[in-house]
Parts: C-alpha cells; structure tokens; sequence
C-alpha cells in the first residue's frame, strides 16, 4: 500500500467520512494502516448506515461507548478486493467480499471459547476509538472478509452484517419449527429478525410497532401478524390483551420495565441477551443465495459518497419515517 493512504490507483488520496463533532461528518483523507500478511486491502462500495452510526452522530456516544476525538463512521459494508497479504491464500485481486466489522484479540478466555463476540479488547468498526469504513478504502484480515456468489449484490453483501444480528439472536433463542415468535419493533433489525425466523422455521411471526408504515413494511415481508402500539402508558393493559390474542398465548404484563424474578422463574421464563453476532457470515450468505432471505425491499434510499448526499444520507435515516436503510454506493 502507497503512503500516506494513497492507493495504487492513479496515485488516488483515500477518503473517509470522518465524524468530526456533535452533527458534524467531514469527508477527510484517512490513512490506511500498513498491509500485513493476512490482510487484504478492499476498495468499498456498499456501505449502510446502522442506528448506532446515527446516535453517535447525534449523541457521540452510545451506552458506554464515547467519541472522544474524530473517527471514521460506518460497518455494515462490501467491496472488491484490490489487494492481498503475502499469508492469504483465500482471495484474490477482483473478488467482491462482504467484511464482518468486528476483529477479536483470540487470546482471551472468552475468544478461545468461541465467544469473540463479547471479547473485551474486541475492535470494532466504528466503535470508538476503532475507525470505521465509510471509506475509499479499508485495511481488514482477511478471514474476516467473506467472497459473495455471483447472484449477490454488493448491497446484499453490506446488508449482511445487520442480518447477522438477526441470525445471531434466533441461534440463542433456538427458534425452529416449534416456535412462535413476537418482534418488538419493526426497524431495520426488527425486520431482518422476522425474515430470518421464518427462515429458521417459526411458524408464527407477529411484529409490533407503533407507526404505521413500518407496519405495512412488515405485512409486506411476510409477518403473520402486526399489531400497532401507541406511546400512552394507559393503553398497555390492552394493547398486551391484542399481542397475546395474535400469538395465541397468554402473557404476563407490567407497566414498568422491571422483571418479575419470581413469576418469570415459576413460568420457566428465559431472558437470554445478545451482542452482536458470532460465525454468522456464511450462514447469511447462503440465506441469501438461496433465496430464502430477500433483504433488497429493506433497501429504501441511495447516497453517492460527497459531502453533501452524506450529511443527507445520515439526516434521512435519522428521520426515520419510510428510510428503513440507507445504502452508500461508492
């Protein structure tokens, strides 16, 4: 690789989108760190932007993640590879991959469990202080860049990494052919999640939300079910009546957030967290070859990669309403 990020390329400078303060992203050069033996160089272009790209935006920090100085945006992303290590045997020059965002350290306990996801020095992208990849290009291993089939689009292959969150949560819930499933909320990982329990077997997906164009989207992708909420306190009694009456079950509800530890013990309840994904790209990917998964109708806008259609790009998905992802196509 050239220095000071300039790619091979005509001499090309690479750019980034930099979050550079409060609202605030700036294209800027980005420096791409040296290509080591099991990296490979990617030339990106898909990119989608994710929620938590738009709350640090807004916020500059999520949970306990904070901005502390400027720091390439985005994760959800493919490319063409452009260049490889001496070590990678994989891929070639040419091949169009999607990248897994997250990098473990594979030394910890948790990572040589298997459990890479939830490794404490994990560096992900876009995660402060970790640079992100709404780039030109990026530097990335590559076992975590995984080659798409030809009936793929690099969109698909972008749109990967939110499935992923999707694929990982049906695998810790077991769904299958026994199981009825409620998605509470229909955003863009609420959708995924209804396409890919469907494509884990349930036989019943119902999807609540409260606005009612993300509603029809889900009646689109196949829901079951859809039950549309509102944001008044008051009205939870029977709204929870409607979504136990939709699923064919009945449930126990309370007001407030709190877990009832003893009822949901004697109801043999399991609350089972995720975060992130692990292992999830292959499976997404032959989902998607397969046919079984259609991710494109969740496709709804397209930016170019200037200063202007990206500072649109983010205020579209902030706005919500009918953006369920908004692509970068660079």
């Amino acid at each position: 690789m050239g220095k000071g990020g300039k790619s091979h390329q005509e001499g090309e400078e690479n750019m980034a989108a930099w979050l550079v303060g409060l609202n605030t992203l700036k294209i800027q050069p980005f420096k791409l760190p040296p290509l080591g033996p099991h990296d490979v160089r990617v030339r990106m272009k898909a990119v989608g932007i994710c929620g938590s790209d738009v709350h640090f935006l807004k916020t500059l920090r999520l949970a306990d993640f904070v901005v502390k100085e400027p720091m390439v945006i985005g994760h959800e992303c493919a490319g063409i590879i452009e260049e490889i290590g001496s070590e990678v045997k994989n891929l070639v020059p040419g091949d169009r991959v999607a990248l897994e965002p997250g990098i473990g350290c594979w030394r910890c306990d948790l990572c040589k469990e298997g459990r890479y996801n939830i490794c404490p020095d994990m560096k992900f992208f876009a995660t402060p202080p970790v640079h992100g990849s709404l780039a030109r290009q990026v530097v990335h291993p590559a076992d975590l860049c995984f080659k798409l089939p030809d009936n793929l689009s690099l969109e698909e292959g972008a749109m990967c990494e939110p499935l992923s969150v999707a694929v990982h949560a049906c695998r810790r819930a077991n769904i299958g052919p026994e199981t009825n499933v409620l998605v509470m909320g229909a955003g863009p990982i609420g959708l995924v999640t209804l396409l890919a329990a469907h494509a884990f077997g349930a036989p019943r997906v119902v999807v609540v939300d409260v606005d009612d164009y993300r509603l029809s989207v889900a009646n689109n992708l196949g829901a079951d079910g859809v039950v549309k909420v509102s944001t008044n306190m008051q009205d939870i009694p029977q709204e929870v009546e409607r979504i136990c009456e939709m699923m064919g079950a009945v449930g126990v509800h309370a007001i407030t957030m709190t877990v009832p530890l003893t009822p949901a013990a004697a109801r043999e309840v399991d609350i089972i967290g995720i975060f992130r994904y692990k292992n999830t790209w292959p499976l997404c990917i032959e989902l998607l070859r397969s046919g079984k998964i259609d991710v494109k109708p969740l496709i709804t806008h397209r930016f170019g990669f200037s200063q202007k259609e990206v500072e649109e790009a983010f205020e579209t998905s902030a706005r919500g309403g009918d953006a369920i992802k908004v692509m970068f196509n660079l």
